[in-house]
């Protein structure tokens, strides 16, 4: 089974991924470490194709061998990662390790192009929405110290280059199931996707 979760930054997608993957007893992954590992490493001054990136369980991401998972979410790799998105050789290499983790095993993978490029035959495609005020508290809450103003200038500017640049735009599949999240809580967005998850494996 291959469940694919898309959607913005903040929106819900890895809490939502977490617990169907406990739920159903997949793999979890959250690619968008994997974007964040690369951004660090260019960060160390790496160039490209020296940099290695493995996904170990559970949910740990290593760099050139590196456990560097505890080091990815900050401001600086929020962008940056953003950034090393939109280049051609980035995605084409990352798409392919995702494709790989999937082929033999049933996951669960959220992102923002999973549905419509890495798992295009995904079983189960969610897409999760949300305002840019709702996503920049939620940020905030998962960041003491955060500030609300300056988090929603960068999910917006996020927000921005995620959906328009040129490989993989952030759209939902055109089969996927959407989900707004913004006056739902946590445990109704995760009962809503279970719902559907169940529908789906009694089709098949």
């Amino acid at each position: 089974m291959k469940i694919a979760i898309d959607g913005p930054a903040a929106s819900g997608k890895t809490s939502l991924g977490r617990a169907l993957a406990e739920r159903f007893g997949c793999r979890f992954i959250e690619t968008g470490k994997m974007y964040r590992a690369v951004a660090l490493g260019l960060a160390r001054g790496l160039s490209l194709d020296r940099i290695v990136i493995d996904v170990a369980e559970p949910e740990r991401f290593l760099l050139n061998g590196e456990d560097v998972t505890d080091l990815l979410h900050t401001p600086e790799l929020d962008q940056a990662s953003s950034e090393a998105g939109t280049r051609p050789e980035v995605r084409a290499r990352l798409v392919a390790l995702q494709q790989r983790i999937a082929a033999d095993i049933d996951v669960v993978m959220e992102g923002r192009d999973i549905g419509t490029v890495v798992l295009p035959d995904a079983d189960v495609k969610i897409f999760l929405r949300a305002s840019p005020d709702v996503r920049a508290r939620r940020r905030v809450d998962q960041r003491p110290g955060a500030e609300v103003g300056r988090t929603l200038r960068e999910l917006l500017v996020r927000d921005r280059r995620d959906s328009t640049r040129a490989i993989a735009p952030l759209n939902p599949a055109s089969d996927a199931t959407i989900i707004d999240t913004d006056r739902k809580t946590l445990a109704e967005v995760i009962s809503e996707a279970v719902d559907l998850v169940k529908e789906r494996l009694l089709e098949h």
